[in-house]
């Protein structure tokens, strides 16, 4: 089955400071995107039908050139949103000054077990905060879910209400080698899962779209023979910080931005050859009952 592209997830950066100890971004080299490369990916990409980009890392606003990035891509007629772990007063600054050029800016945190779980120190007030310090009209705080509390949650719910912003949640997603660093089982990993989304139905009343994806990430987790792996039907493009575009961030086919345009068009609209796992789950969401398909790029900071 076919799936229009219609976004892309544009790394701008391939490293990140933050180091996630979950992390599951698909590039880690040193660098920057440059803008004769972005704009040719963009160029190739309106010619194929996407409508918007989401810039993402890495940590987009360490790019030295990051308004460029934003008005180009206005220039082809694409909304831009961003994804950021933005807290140092250089990084809000430069998010400040780009913000209102946005159609969305997401921030990510994590919650205290994910932040002792992936030795990080981005928390949901600091995300707040940093939310509070940028004009744009939609805010998103993404929070990375791990052995919650009620009290933890009552805490979200009173940040969120104050600053009145929306509120997304994701998993951590936890490969078979970290679960063995962490001491845990398959099994243990679900239960928590589930724990944690009863947790949050609670206080934020969850949808069911949200439960799905707990249970295609349960099948994804078990072993082939037994757990479905459905081909990737994402709506969503990957480019990363070197100018190669995959219709999957974790996929091995790929098509470089400097290769001729009716092969770029090809690649983009013929069907994707990828499987889903769970890390790009993860970043897609895909459904394996349903056509429909959001790429959430807040996953990726």
């Amino acid at each position: 089955m076919n799936t229009q592209v219609r976004t892309a997830l544009v790394s701008t950066a391939g490293h990140c400071k933050v180091a996630c100890g979950f992390c599951f971004r698909a590039d880690r080299a040193h660098g920057f995107l440059d803008t004769e490369t972005y704009a040719r990916t963009l160029s190739r990409l309106k010619e194929a039908g996407v409508e918007g980009v989401c810039l993402s890392g890495g940590e987009p606003t360490h790019h030295p050139r990051l308004r460029q990035l934003v008005r180009l891509a206005h220039q082809f007629g694409m909304s831009v949103s961003m994804v950021t772990s933005a807290r140092t007063v250089a990084e809000v600054t430069t998010l400040s000054q780009t913000a209102h050029l946005l159609a969305n800016v997401t921030v990510s945190a994590d919650s205290q077990g994910a932040m002792l779980l992936g030795r990080t120190t981005r928390t949901a007030a600091s995300g707040i905060d940093t939310l509070r310090a940028v004009s744009t009209d939609s805010k998103i705080l993404h929070v990375t879910c791990w052995d919650l509390s009620d009290g933890e949650c009552e805490e979200l719910v009173g940040l969120v209400s104050e600053a009145k912003v929306e509120i997304q949640f994701s998993p951590v997603v936890l490969d078979e080698r970290a679960l063995r660093r962490e001491g845990k089982s398959v099994q243990d990993y679900l239960v928590q899962q589930h724990l944690d989304a009863d947790l949050l139905d609670r206080h934020f009343n969850l949808s069911g779209r949200y439960r799905a994806y707990l249970n295609e990430l349960r099948d994804l987790q078990l072993p082939p023979a037994e757990g479905e792996r459905w081909s990737c039907r994402s709506a969503t493009a990957y480019v990363s910080a070197d100018g190669r575009i995959r219709r999957c961030p974790y996929g091995q086919a790929s098509v470089s931005v400097n290769a001729p345009r009716a092969a770029i068009r090809y690649f983009l609209t013929a069907p994707a050859q990828d499987r889903v796992t769970p890390d790009c789950a993860a970043i897609c969401r895909p459904s394996a009952a349903s056509d429909e398909r959001s790429a959430s790029c807040a996953a990726q900071a």
